[in-house]
């Protein structure tokens, strides 16, 4: 079955409703049947003390008369045909009966077909709770009628009001099994009608309710499959309505690192050709010095000493490119530590610029330090934050032009800040979000040398340091790098 879901929501809904319906017909029938009973209980006890009331005027009216004489002993005397009168209007079996339990006499209403040889059962309780002046009830099974019967009795009092007897009225509850029946008849019809609407509602209902489970189930197989542009198009305020806004969340999450993927792919690509390039060069270099050497192309003295100075740059280049991989590697490890200690920004500042000054006067460029930073103490790897602005600067200094000038500002009004500002080339605006990333290298030509990991290596010092590192920039104007320390980081 395609959906599952709902036919499942169905039969639970059928199931409860089934157990709702069954817990309700019983507690229905059981009351029903109860009130019926207590109403034939009222019913028989209003006969039975109409019956006893007239039936005390008539033996007081008798006594009048001077006939009373031996009228509870006598049988039925002159009120026979007031007995044979109840028999039609009593509807049940009648008795009167002294107190010694004989009877006086006996009537028969609508069951005159049963022959009765004693008493109803309980009659001797009833009579001697009768007999203390109460009325009384008694509630048996009858072996006769095969049914259950209710028997009440109430006094029969003289002139005098003393009691003399008892009538007991005794009564089938037939027609309380037949309400009962036809009750349970019209509420079986109504709730299988009910059940009948109830279901089809229900099944309508479960059918809205998976219609949205599909486009989150159709959306999810598509973002299994690739296609992260896949969405919900479910809208809701309840919980279903959340789900699907957190899958179409995930889908724009999933396609944007889709994206950042392939970028990261690309950029593992460039770096893998840029290396390629790299040592493909001094390895060309170094070889072909060897060759020459070892097969005695070059023997002068000179040249020989050109060859060697030549292969000992091009190794110190490769030792370069791996260092630089192996810091890069170091950092990102957050299991290694750097040492750090409290150092002065200020000296690793002079310390730095003294040594990027023979690069800097090869290309004629000005280094300017402008500090006015009253405390430049850090908390730090003195050689990494040296590492750190040695990259920043040596940039600084490449894509300068030819008697430019690059500005060193440091300062502690709001932490502690360095800035270093030149008026090079600058970074094109579509570069500058990947600037720091690894493997990444612009297309100018002043980068072609480069390995695109230098900026990668000072992001991650100054993040082991809780620095920051920004740019600002602006193509053909020059570019800004400012790094701050956060103003309780020597406390931490």
């Amino acid at each position: 079955m395609k959906n599952k879901i709902a036919f499942k929501l169905t039969l639970y809904f059928v199931v409860a409703l089934l157990v709702f319906a069954l817990i309700i017909s019983s507690v229905f029938l059981i009351l029903f049947r109860a009130n019926a009973i207590e109403m034939q209980k009222v019913e028989l006890e209003q006969r039975a003390v109409k019956i006893s009331e007239t039936f005390s005027s008539f033996l007081t009216g008798e006594n009048k008369a001077g006939q009373g004489q031996g009228v509870i002993s006598g049988g039925m005397g002159g009120y026979g045909a007031y007995i044979r009168f109840l028999n039609d209007i009593a509807l049940a079996d009648v008795w009167v009966v002294d107190e010694n339990l004989k009877i006086i006499t006996k009537g028969q209403g609508m069951h005159s077909s049963y022959e009765f040889s004693a008493l109803p059962a309980n009659a001797e309780l009833i009579v001697k709770e009768v007999f203390t002046g109460k009325t009384a009830f008694s509630e048996s099974f009858s072996s006769v009628l095969e049914t259950p019967t209710l028997t009440f009795g109430t006094p029969l009092k003289d002139s005098s009001g003393k009691i003399v007897g008892v009538v007991l009225l005794h009564s089938p509850v037939n027609g309380t099994d037949l309400a009962v029946s036809r009750g349970g008849i019209i509420l079986a019809i109504s709730t299988l009608i009910a059940l009948i609407i109830g279901v089809l509602l229900s099944f309508i209902f479960s059918l809205s309710f998976t219609k949205p489970l599909k486009k989150m189930s159709k959306t999810a197989m598509k973002l299994a499959d690739g296609d992260y542009s896949a969405k919900t198009d479910v809208n809701g305020k309840d919980e279903m309505g959340e789900l699907a806004k957190n899958l179409d969340i995930l889908s724009e999450r999933l396609e944007l690192s889709s994206k950042e993927s392939e970028k990261l792919d690309q950029l593992r690509r460039d770096f893998v050709a840029n290396i390629s390039h790299e040592l493909r060069t001094p390895i060309t270099v170094i070889r072909g010095s060897l060759e020459a050497l070892c097969d005695g192309v070059v023997t002068n003295k000179d040249q020989v000493d050109e060859y060697h100075r030549q292969m000992l740059n091009e190794s110190k280049g490769l030792q370069r490119l791996v260092g630089d991989l192996l810091d890069l590697s170091r950092l990102q490890n957050t299991d290694f530590e750097i040492e750090k200690t409290e150092v002065s920004l200020c000296d690793i500042v002079n310390d730095t610029m003294r040594s990027a000054k023979s690069i800097a006067d090869a290309k004629e460029i000005q280094l300017t330090l402008e500090n006015t930073a009253l405390d430049c103490s850090v908390l730090g790897d003195y050689g990494r934050l040296r590492q750190m602005l040695m990259t920043i600067i040596d940039n600084a200094i490449k894509f300068s032009p030819k008697g430019g000038g690059v500005i060193i500002t440091l300062d502690d009004t709001e932490g502690k800040k360095v800035s270093i500002r030149d008026n090079g080339t600058g970074i094109k605006t579509e570069d500058l979000p990947y600037v720091f990333d690894r493997f990444y290298k612009t297309k100018e030509i002043d980068n072609i040398g480069g390995t695109g990991l230098g900026l990668a290596i000072a992001k991650q010092i100054a993040m082991r340091h809780d620095a920051e590192i920004s740019v600002n920039s602006v193509a053909g104007q020059g570019s800004e790098f400012i790094i701050n320390f956060k103003e309780n980081q020597n406390e931490n």
